[in-house]
């Protein structure tokens, strides 16, 4: 009967101390539970643009309206001749149908112009080879020796670069954002006299591919940042 008793307090001791564990476990827990850091990472990189979309617009004024069709289709010709000179492929070309205004037409056009109808030609480039492109852009002068006048795309018409190879630098670029969210995230560890421990929660991040600047608008800044959170622990 003493032996019972001795096994009995031994099962009731050993139940107790397990208790006590897991009530401090529960503590610590709950005390720690509240104990994180949000932190974000940033990591940028400069890119050559690897697509550029270049519309060429030319105009025909006059009076006449199959002449005006004739002259702007000697241009179109002209145009491309350049084009393919200087390295241009047919299919990097797209040849859109002349649009016309008529002057005549308009409700509160006061009919004192020289002239009736503006045509208007858009020959597109689209081409993965920005350098040759941008070549040719800075020769396009030479067309006036023929007698083209390009006329300025403006807002409505300008030259685009873009950078479409982006999903292939995706998920380095998110490994980086990472990494230095992580470093910030250790060194205010490190300051509040605390330890990292695991990622409670993390976005997906939010990429913006822009214009370095104004007159490079061919070297795009890409740019992802991650927002992460950790828990601390003593």
């Amino acid at each position: 009967m003493k032996e019972n008793r001795t096994i009995s307090a031994a099962i009731i001791a050993v139940g107790l101390a397990c208790l006590g564990c897991f009530i401090k476990a529960g503590i610590d827990d709950f005390a720690n539970k509240d104990r994180r850091v949000n932190v974000k990472g940033l990591a940028e990189q400069e890119v050559e643009a690897d697509k550029v979309t270049w519309p060429i617009v030319s105009k025909e004024l006059g009076n006449d309206l199959p002449e005006l069709y004739n002259k702007i289709g000697v241009t179109q010709g002209k145009i491309k001749a350049f084009l393919m000179r200087n390295g241009i492929k047919d299919n990097e070309l797209t040849i859109n149908a002349p649009s016309v205004v008529d002057l005549n037409a308009r409700e509160y056009s006061d009919n004192n112009k020289n002239y009736r109808y503006i045509i208007t030609s858009v020959i597109t480039v689209t081409s993965r080879n920005v350098a040759q492109v941008r070549s040719i852009i800075a020769k396009q002068g030479d067309l006036l020796k023929e007698g083209v006048a390009i006329v300025d795309g403006s807002y409505d018409n300008p030259v685009k670069y873009e950078y479409v190879s982006f999903m292939d630098m995706k998920p380095k670029m998110m490994q980086e954002a990472i990494e230095n969210a992580e470093k910030t995230a250790q060194q205010f560890a490190e300051n509040s006299h605390s330890k990292l421990d695991k990622i409670v929660s993390a976005d997906q991040g939010q990429f913006s591919i822009d214009n370095r600047d104004d007159n490079t608008p061919y070297i795009k800044k890409v740019r992802v940042v991650t927002t992460v959170t950790y828990s601390l622990k003593d």
